[in-house]
């Protein structure tokens, strides 16, 4: 093991010695081509890894508790391939350096994820001043310095599941109450991986959960990822405006290139720039409103959404117990980084599908917006917030 020099991440970011080993061509190699050895580090005093889970059919996934992040996700395609689906970084110096390759590849992300408008959180008639990180909004939890960023600790873990856990204190990033959060992966013998968020507080506040992946089902990310198709269950969705913050209504898809209930290729729809909201995000970056989600329920045994690839054949299908899902497409990618395998993607290479409460839900709760009251975020003392969110892997001939 060899030290590093301190990396300095960013504005209002505390300094990391980071002690890593370097690639070793010789060392042991993941099904997804990845060195364990590149994600021993110590940063700010605690330890990352890499930690690999498998079942009996095929389908592995790399994780490192930095962030709580899926690194890879190995599943065979028609030709039983093993094909990695989500794009990252192969080493921890590229996921911790959040000044030269900022992202949130697969991370667990807390302590709201996506956008709180004007970064402004009321609670009990008391105001609290969140970190403002996105034009003047505050998005997952402020950034590099939320969760995605945080070191988890590893409480548990199989040779098919890891529980990752984190507090965060009363204060972080502004946020009221000292909260306790658990991340569960487990990969199950259908080839799903299956996880849980879960949270207590001491104090009132909002707690809002993700895995945050970002999935190329074509086998190779350096090249668009539009041809893949896209299913939404969802008959509704909220618009936004240009700094991707909800306006307040609830939109029929019908009619508009935000109708997915019918499959098809991204690309025949993303084009379509004569529509504001494809338009103002360069591509897709919506909450779809699911119906799988009805009477302030939401039924996870029935497919919220589904992306399948026709190149490989791969399927992959999304649950969940929540009333939203963010479909973003990469609108971001291209910047030029090299990544895992020193790929650089570029734009619209991939689909993030996000489970969560609206967008800017606090927000429109207090402003008793209608139609928002069932994506209610504030998590109480005594009670215990439970997210689940599941992403099951076929291959369609």
């Amino acid at each position: 093991m060899r030290n590093l020099k301190n990396l300095f991440l960013g504005a209002g970011i505390t300094t990391m010695l980071l002690a890593s080993c370097g690639a070793n061509q010789n060392a042991q190699t993941t099904v997804s081509g990845l060195h364990p050895a590149d994600f021993d580090s110590t940063i700010n005093g605690k330890k990352t890894e890499l930690i690999t889970l498998k079942n009996n059919k095929g389908m592995e996934v790399c994780l490192t508790n930095y962030g709580g992040r899926v690194v890879s996700i190995s599943v065979p395609d028609k030709n039983n391939k093993p094909t990695d689906v989500v794009l990252g970084y192969d080493n921890i110096r590229q996921y911790a350096d959040t000044l030269n390759s900022p992202s949130d590849f697969g991370a667990s992300v807390g302590r709201y994820a996506n956008r709180i408008k004007n970064a402004k959180l009321t609670i009990g008639g008391k105001t609290y001043k969140l970190r403002a990180n996105d034009h003047g909004n505050c998005l997952h939890g402020g950034g590099n310095t939320g969760w995605a960023n945080k070191i988890y600790d590893v409480k548990a873990q199989t040779d098919s599941s890891v529980v990752f856990a984190l507090t965060s204190p009363d204060g972080a990033n502004g946020f009221p109450g000292t909260v306790k959060a658990t991340a569960t992966y487990t990969v199950k013998n259908n080839n799903t991986l299956d996880i849980v968020f879960q949270a207590t507080t001491d104090k009132e506040t909002v707690v809002n959960m993700t895995n945050h992946s970002y999935f190329n089902l074509n086998g190779d990310p350096s090249k668009v990822g539009t041809n893949q198709v896209l299913y939404i269950n969802a008959d509704k969705f909220t618009p936004s405006d240009k700094y991707y913050i909800p306006t307040g209504e609830i939109k029929s898809v019908a009619g508009t290139p935000m109708d997915f209930r019918t499959p098809h290729a991204i690309q025949k729809t993303i084009v379509d720039t004569t529509y504001d909201q494809i338009r103002n995000a360069t591509g897709y970056d919506h909450n779809w409103c699911l119906n799988t989600f009805k009477n302030g329920k939401g039924n996870d045994t029935k497919v919220a959404a589904s992306l399948y690839s026709p190149q490989t054949g791969i399927l992959l299908q999304v649950f969940t117990n929540e009333p939203g899902l963010q479909v973003y497409t990469g609108n971001f990618q291209g910047t030029g980084i090299a990544c895992k395998h020193g790929i650089k993607y570029p734009k619209h290479v991939s689909v993030c599908l996000e489970s969560q409460k609206y967008p800017d839900s606090p927000t429109k709760i207090m402003e008793k917006t209608k139609g928002w009251e069932f994506s209610n975020p504030y998590l109480k003392p005594g009670q215990k917030y439970y997210s689940h969110l599941a992403f099951k892997f076929s291959v369609k001939k």
